[in-house]
Formats: structure tokens, C-alpha cells, sequence
């Protein structure tokens, strides 16, 4: 069973969906059977990075509010976030466009590690403060988490995965996605936002069900037949 996840790596609800998809997946029976795939998603594609600007300033300035709500207004996503085991720091948090860290998780995809790269710039850029956009950084992201060296410089100095990115979005557009975290569950069922484990429980379990019905035949119980104790009429 294939689970497509379209997230951004600035996205708070995206990180903290990851954790209740997880604790939803870690109750799943057949869990050893679903493979996960990060899909890339860019919240502000024109999003200019500032290192001197922190996540409250930011959200304060392009909501045209005071210092004080957006404070009120991270605090409550830090204690949405404390209820699922993450330690979020807003004041810490770099405004950073996405993309760089977008094409390094593209690149771990190839490599099998699409759920380690998105878990280590989640919690560079929500935990730890990181610029996430800095070149550097991402090299120390991907070197951590097990990618080539070379490979990793040459992808970050270069556009590959670009394209990558591009289409991940433009398949997001043609669901009518338009906020992340999106789920997609065997391109059949989808769950919106950030829901708690035992939705996301609930819908793997549906759509479990229902690709295993698939694979039976229809019986139609009509017609003379042998059973296999020999019996025939």
C-alpha cells in the first residue's frame, strides 16, 4: 500500500501531521507493507530568506499583526506541538524559502531516505534554528543522514532535482491540493491536514481492506461444482 505525503519543510501542521501519521501507522497491522513517499510542496515559492528574521517577527509582519498576537498565535502551534513529543521554538525559527531543502530531500529519495531527509529539516528548521536554505547546512543535513558527500555538494551547487520539485507541485495542482499536510492513500483516499492518529488508523485500515477485496474474485453461486471433500452436485 502506497501513501504519497505533500508536505513543506516550513510548515508546522506538516510536521506535526508527521508525527500523528506515524503514531496512527505504528498501530497498523500491515505497516511492514506501507511504503511512504515525501512529495514536495512550496507554501511561498517566492519567499525571500532572511537570517536576521525570526519565524513571530515574520508571521506579524505579513499578517499585519502585533508582536503580541503572533506570539499568542505560536504558542498555540508550540502546545499542538508539545502534545505529539516536539519542541517547537518560533523565536529561534529562520524565514527561509524552502526549495534547496526541497531538492535534497528529492535527491534522498533516490537513495531511500526521503523520511530521514524531511525528519532532520523539520527539526533544523522548527527545533534546532537553522537556516534551511543555506547551502551548508543542508550539506551537514544530508552527510548526517547517510547521502555521498559529493554527490550532496554537487546537487546543492547545481538545479538538479528542480525539475523534480516542479512536478511533485504541478501533480499537487492537478488533486486540487491547495494546503499541506495532504495525504494520499493508494491513489484512492485522501486525509487533509493534520489529523489525529486514530483518523489516520482509521483510513489506512479502510484502504487496506479495500486493496485486499480487490484481489478476490467476484463468485457468482450458481452452477454444479466439486467441493475439496470430493463432493460434487
Amino acid at each position: 500500500m502506497k501513501i504519497e505525503i505533500w508536505s513543506d519543510i516550513r510548515c508546522p501542521f506538516c510536521y506535526i501531521g508527521k508525527r500523528k501519521f506515524e503514531m496512527g501507522l505504528d498501530k497498523f497491522e500491515h505497516k511492514n507493507n506501507v511504503e511512504v513517499e515525501w512529495k514536495s510542496f512550496e507554501l511561498d515559492p517566492g519567499l525571500k530568506t532572511q537570517d536576521d528574521v525570526n519565524a513571530t517577527a515574520h508571521l506579524a509582519a505579513i499578517k499585519g499583526i502585533s508582536k503580541e498576537r503572533a506570539n499568542e498565535m505560536q504558542q498555540y502551534v508550540k502546545e499542538i506541538a508539545n502534545e505529539v513529543g516536539l519542541d517547537f521554538n518560533a523565536d529561534k525559527a529562520i524565514v527561509a524559502n524552502s526549495f534547496n531543502g526541497h531538492r535534497l530531500i528529492q535527491l534522498a529519495k533516490t537513495k531511500g531516505l526521503g523520511n530521514e531527509a524531511e525528519e532532520a529539516l523539520f527539526k533544523a528548521h522548527f527545533i534546532e534554528g537553522k537556516n534551511i536554505d543555506d547551502k551548508e547546512v543542508l550539506f551537514e543535513i544530508g552527510k548526517n543522514i547517510g547521502l555521498d558527500e559529493n554527490k550532496t555538494r554537487d546537487v546543492l551547487a547545481s538545479e538538479a532535482f528542480a525539475k523534480e520539485v516542479k512536478s511533485d507541485e504541478a501533480q499537487a495542482q492537478t488533486y486540487g491540493i491547495s494546503g499541506v499536510p495532504f495525504f494520499v492513500l493508494n491513489d484512492k483516499y485522501a486525509v487533509s491536514g493534520a489529523q489525529s492518529p486514530g483518523t489516520f488508523l482509521q483510513a489506512l485500515e479502510q484502504t487496506w481492506k479495500e486493496s485486499e477485496e480487490v484481489k478476490k474474485p467476484v463468485v457468482i453461486n450458481e452452477g454444479e461444482s466439486c467441493t475439496i471433500d470430493g463432493t460434487c452436485d
